[in-house]
């Protein structure tokens, strides 16, 4: 297990800056997701510490030691690619053994670790196979054991499981948290999907732009979002962002519901919504519709258990609808950034 740490690290290409100045810092044993959208500077991240592309400026520690000028091989690092990367005309055995081949290992060696690795992902009895015989989730599997017996210090994943079907990628998933938490193997795992980042990550950098917006755990980083585009990007649907006074109110859908689901509390924020429009989506009901004037007649959504039988909206009525003072969020409206809560 190794600490990874970025300090002022910067990336340009001509006049674009893909990475600006990012800070990070690794827990030991830590499962690190970057979250962000395409374009944010995510994977540039993840391929400089990795050194496969060479920063502008800034460092790289691994271990307490700077990488920056190193090559990927002495950096103690193993890579799993979106496209696993795995070699056609060898078997699945020769596959997870060519790191180990190229080291300079015994065949005894190969032999002892390929099977460890093989075994961790339950891959054994597909030793014998090449690549095209492989589902999905087991060319992922492999790409991992190959990974797995280098011993790498780091694991560095670039979104490996965006090419499986969205059944596959929960299961996918599900084995890969539990894998890097047996292991315990400190993991920067890099992808777009919110839900992957959400469910596996220890802590999410959510990124834009060339640098991160915000490092907390999945729950702080949901709950407590530190401007308007963690707000915006987390969440399907997205918190609501309406315009109050001179500021941003922002409040999740699932805290937004009629009144009277709220039964004796206090600490509830009053809202008159109007309702255009509604989804059926089995677990949850999304309303869509419009707020009171104060509110400029902002369009939010609602989210809905589909529990709750006996409280039905109408499409064309107003309700009485409330939030949580608590869920209530305030962001300047200039600058995006959370401030102080108001009245309303």
């Amino acid at each position: 297990m190794a600490i990874v740490e970025t300090r002022g690290l910067e990336k340009r290409f001509g006049d674009v800056t893909a990475v600006d100045g990012i800070n990070i810092t690794s827990g030991e044993g830590e499962f690190l997701v970057l979250l962000g959208p395409s374009g944010c500077g995510k994977t540039t991240l993840l391929r400089m510490i990795a050194g496969l592309e060479k920063p502008t400026a800034g460092d790289i520690l691994i271990g307490g030691r700077v990488v920056t000028q190193l090559p990927p091989r002495a950096r103690g690092i193993a890579m799993v690619f979106q496209s696993y990367a795995l070699y056609p005309h060898m078997s699945i055995f020769k596959n997870i053994a060519f790191p180990l081949k190229a080291h300079g290992a015994t065949k005894e060696e190969m032999n002892r670790k390929v099977l460890w690795a093989a075994s961790m992902f339950c891959i054994q009895h597909l030793l014998n196979r090449k690549p095209r015989a492989l589902s999905g989730g087991e060319r992922q599997r492999v790409a991992l054991a190959r990974a797995l017996v280098r011993e790498p210090n780091v694991f560095l994943l670039d979104e490996p499981l965006s090419n499986l079907d969205a059944k596959l990628r929960t299961s996918a998933r599900e084995e890969l948290y539990r894998f890097q938490k047996e292991i315990a193997i400190t993991t920067i795992y890099v992808t777009h999907d919110q839900v992957e980042a959400m469910g596996m990550g220890d802590r999410i950098a959510v990124m834009n732009g060339g640098k991160v917006h915000q490092l907390g755990s999945p729950v702080e980083v949901y709950t407590e979002p530190t401007d308007t585009f963690v707000a915006g990007f987390l969440g399907s649907p997205p918190m609501n962002l309406v315009e109050f006074q001179d500021r941003i109110v922002g409040f999740r859908p699932e805290c937004f519901l009629p009144r009277e689901m709220y039964q004796g509390r206090e600490d509830l924020v009053s809202i008159r919504f109007l309702v255009n429009r509604i989804e059926e989506l089995g677990s949850d009901r999304l309303v869509y519709g419009n707020l009171e004037e104060r509110f400029n007649c902002s369009h939010v959504i609602a989210s809905l258990p589909t529990s709750f039988t006996h409280y039905s909206v109408q499409i064309g009525a107003t309700y009485d609808f409330a939030v949580p003072a608590g869920d209530v969020k305030f962001f300047d409206k200039q600058t995006g950034f959370r401030t102080n809560p108001l009245p309303i």
